[in-house]
């Protein structure tokens, strides 16, 4: 799997908030977008997830070197950020067995051996809505990392997370993240610290 972007730009009414970004991102490899809050970095990540559509230039997946239908790729990656809502109605069994609708979980990973990971064994059957912010985040993460894609999106991974959570993250990226392109978008060096490249959101204003 294969990211390009060529003079990419987004804005939004008349206010561009990046442009001309020339990027490619390989598989196996570890990136970090940087930036203060408010620059543009989440709204990057989105773009490069194709949640938002960008305003000028391209981007352009490829798996196996040969072009992926932009409508397509979403079945190659997940994504966890805090402006991606769970449903809240949901009991933790039914958070994970709706999303194994649409991705499968890597090899060995089960609902329950997810949730143990994460330290939510104990809340299959409680909603969504009656857990802890931190709780929403373990669950977001446990989703995404365990997914089995090649392309894994962090968007602020740590947000809501006490010292053990941010612990509990790294523990998981170091563990069943190998091999996966790895996009982060933060400003907190504990949620980018596997990211041997770095860009800064702030050379493309």
């Amino acid at each position: 799997m294969k990211i390009t972007l060529d003079q990419t730009g987004k804005r939004f009414n008349y206010d561009w908030i990046f442009r001309r970004v020339n990027a490619t991102f390989e598989a196996g490899q570890r990136y970090a977008i940087l930036g203060p809050n408010g620059s543009g970095k989440s709204t990057l990540l989105q773009v490069i997830s194709g949640h938002l559509l960008h305003n000028e230039g391209t981007v352009t997946y490829y798996e196996n070197n040969s072009p992926l239908a932009t409508d397509l790729f979403f079945h190659h990656c997940t994504i966890a950020a805090p402006y991606l809502e769970l449903i809240e109605e949901f009991t933790l069994a039914e958070s994970i067995d709706f999303h194994l609708q649409f991705k499968q979980f890597i090899p060995g990973i089960t609902p329950q051996i997810a949730a143990e990971t994460v330290g939510l064994q104990s809340s299959m059957r409680k909603q969504v809505k009656h857990f802890s912010s931190g709780m929403k985040q373990r669950l977001k993460l446990a989703l995404a990392i365990f997914s089995d894609v090649p392309v894994l999106l962090l968007d602020e991974p740590c947000t809501n997370l006490d010292a053990a959570g941010v612990k509990l993250y790294q523990e998981l990226i170091t563990t069943y993240a190998k091999d996966r392109m790895i996009i982060v978008s933060s400003n907190d060096e504990q949620e980018y610290f596997m990211c041997e490249q770095r860009m800064s959101i702030l050379d493309y204003k």
